[in-house]
C-alpha cells in the first residue's frame, strides 16, 4: 500500500463517551445490516440455485460453504485480534501504535492469503471426500470450492479492511462496500446460474467477482480517506509486539471459529449419511439460521469494540455496561426468532426451495435449532467482552470443549437412533451452547475481580509487561 500520510486527516470518534445503550445500538445497527447483506449474499446463491437446479446443486453449495466457513473462521478470528488492538490504541489516543497495528495487520493477512489460496485450491478433492458429500453432488461441490478458493485474496482483503474500520469505531463504511458486493452478486447469480446454467460453479464465479470489486473499491476509499492518524510506508511491516498481540487474541478465536466450523462439517457428515434430502434440508436451514444469528453477532461485535476502546480509555464501567446491554438486545431478537419458527417452521424454507420434502425437513431442524438463538445471546456477548479484554484464550477452551465434548457426540448419538429426524438433531447445538454459558459466567466474575485489582497505570489488552518499554522506543525504520 502506498504512503497515505497525505490523506485527509479525518478523525474517527472513539466510542468512549455518551450514552452506552445508544452508542452500542448505533454501532451495532450498521454491523447488523452488513451481516444481513452478507447473509443475503450467500442466500442468493442458494435461492437462485433452488430456482434453476435440483437438490444436488443445493447440497453442493451447502457442503462447499461449510469448507469456506472454516477458512473464513480462521481469517475473521485473526482479524478480531487486529480490531481489538487498533481499538485499544484509538481509545488511549496512541496514534503511533495504532498505525503500527494497521501496518502489521496488512502484512500479516497478505501473507495468509498467499499461503491459504493455493493450499485450499490444491486440496479441494480431499476436502470433499472427507465430507462424504452425496455422490450426486460431488462434482459440483469440488468446482464450487475450487473457484471460491481462487478468490480468497479478495475475500481476506475485504475482511481486513472491515476489521480496521471497526477498530477505528466506524461500522458504517464497511456496510457500503458489502452493499456493493451483495448487489453485484445478485445480478451475477442470475447471469451465471440462470442464463448461463453454470449451477454451483456459477455461484462461485459470482462470489469471487463481487468480492474482488468490493475489496478494490474499499481499498481505494481507504487510500483516499486515511485513518484519522498518520500512516506511512514504514508502518507496513511485521512489528513483533503487534504480531504477538494480534495473535494472542486472534489465534484462539481463529481456532475456535475454524474448529467449530469443522464440527458443523462433521455434523454435516452425519446428515449426509441420512440422504440427499436431509443434506439439502440442512443446507436450506443453515442459510436461514445465518439470518437468525445476525442480531446477536452484530451486538457481540459492538461489545468487542466498545470493550477494547473503553478499556484503553480506562473506563471499565462502560465496558461492563456494553456487555449487559448487548445480551439484553440480543435476547429480544433471539426469543422472537424461536417463537416464529415454532409457529411457522416451513415458511422461511419455502423461500429457498419448492421441494416439499426439503421444506419439511428444514422446518423440523429449525424448530429445535432456533433454541440456540436465545442461548447465543449470552455466549456471543461474553466471548466478545473477553476478546475486548485480550482474554480470548478462555473462550476458545470452553467453546471447543462444548463443541467436541457435547455438540458432536450428541449429534452422532442422535443420528444413530432408529427413528431420529432432523428435529432431534437440531438440539445438539443448544446443548453445547448451554455448556459454554455455565463456564463463561463463572470466568466472567473471576475476570471482573481481577480487572478491579489492576493498577490504573497498567496498560495493554493483553497485560503485556513490556508495554511501557514499547512506548519509549523510537519508531522502527520503514520498509
Amino acid at each position: 500500500m502506498a504512503d497515505i500520510s497525505d490523506a485527509p486527516e479525518i478523525k474517527f470518534n472513539p466510542i468512549t463517551e455518551g450514552n452506552v445503550p445508544k452508542t452500542l445500538v448505533l454501532f451495532a445497527i450498521p454491523l447488523m445490516f452488513s451481516m444481513l447483506l452478507q447473509v443475503l449474499y450467500a442466500a442468493t446463491d442458494l435461492f437462485v440455485i433452488g430456482l434453476y437446479a435440483g437438490p444436488e446443486s443445493i447440497s453442493a453449495i451447502a457442503n462447499g460453504a461449510q469448507w469456506m466457513h472454516i477458512v473464513m473462521g480462521l481469517v475473521m478470528g485473526l482479524s478480531v485480534g487486529g480490531t481489538v488492538l487498533i481499538g485499544f490504541h484509538v481509545g488511549e489516543r496512541n496514534d503511533e501504535d495504532a498505525a503500527r497495528a494497521v501496518g502489521t495487520m496488512t502484512v500479516l493477512f497478505s501473507a495468509a492469503a498467499i499461503i491459504l489460496t493455493p493450499f485450499l485450491a490444491w486440496k479441494t478433492p480431499e476436502f470433499v471426500a472427507l465430507a462424504r458429500v452425496p455422490e450426486e453432488a460431488v462434482g459440483e461441490t469440488i468446482r464450487y470450492i475450487f473457484f471460491c478458493s481462487l478468490g480468497l485474496p479478495f475475500i481476506i482483503g475485504y475482511n481486513v479492511v472491515s476489521a480496521v474500520y471497526r477498530g477505528l469505531g466506524d461500522s458504517k463504511t464497511p456496510l457500503c462496500f458489502v452493499a456493493i458486493a451483495c448487489s453485484l452478486n445478485i445480478v451475477l447469480d442470475f447471469v451465471f446460474i440462470g442464463s448461463w446454467e453454470l449451477a454451483a460453479k456459477g455461484a462461485a464465479f459470482a462470489t469471487v467477482i463481487s468480492q474482488a470489486v468490493s475489496f478494490l473499491l474499499a481499498l481505494a476509499y481507504m487510500r483516499w480517506k486515511g485513518f484519522g492518524f498518520p500512516v506511512h510506508l514504514r508502518h507496513f511491516r511485521l512489528y513483533g509486539k503487534c504480531v504477538r498481540k494480534i495473535l494472542r487474541v486472534g489465534i484462539p478465536l481463529s481456532l475456535q471459529d475454524s474448529l467449530i466450523s469443522v464440527s458443523f462439517l462433521i455434523i454435516m457428515v452425519f446428515v449426509n449419511s441420512m440422504g440427499l434430502i436431509s443434506s439439502a434440508s440442512v443446507g436450506v436451514a443453515g442459510r436461514i439460521i445465518g439470518f437468525c444469528m445476525m442480531p446477536p453477532v452484530a451486538f457481540a461485535g459492538a461489545v468487542a469494540t466498545m470493550t477494547a476502546q473503553n478499556m484503553g480509555a480506562r473506563q471499565p464501567g462502560r465496558a461492563y455496561a456494553s456487555l449487559g446491554y448487548g445480551i439484553g438486545f440480543s435476547l429480544i431478537f433471539g426469543i422472537g426468532t424461536w417463537c416464529f419458527c415454532q409457529l411457522y417452521p416451513e415458511l422461511l424454507p419455502g423461500i429457498f426451495t419448492q421441494d416439499p420434502s426439503v421444506r419439511a425437513g428444514a422446518g423440523l431442524y429449525l424448530k429445535s435449532f432456533t433454541l440456540d438463538c436465545i442461548l447465543v445471546s449470552f455466549i456471543f456477548s461474553l466471548n466478545s467482552f473477553f476478546s475486548g479484554c485480550g482474554r480470548s484464550f478462555i473462550s476458545m477452551i470452553y467453546s471447543l470443549a462444548s463443541t467436541f465434548a457435547v455438540r458432536v457426540p450428541a449429534a452422532w448419538w442422535i443420528s444413530c437412533l432408529p427413528n431420529a429426524t432432523l428435529y432431534h438433531l437440531g438440539f445438539a447445538a443448544p446443548l453445547a451452547t448451554l455448556f459454554s454459558i455455565l463456564i463463561a459466567i463463572g470466568y466472567f466474575f473471576r475476570l471482573k475481580k481481577e480487572l478491579e485489582k489492576r493498577e490504573t497505570g497498567e496498560s495493554g489488552p493483553d497485560d503485556d509487561a513490556e508495554e511501557e518499554n514499547v512506548r519509549k522506543e523510537a519508531p522502527a525504520p520503514g520498509v
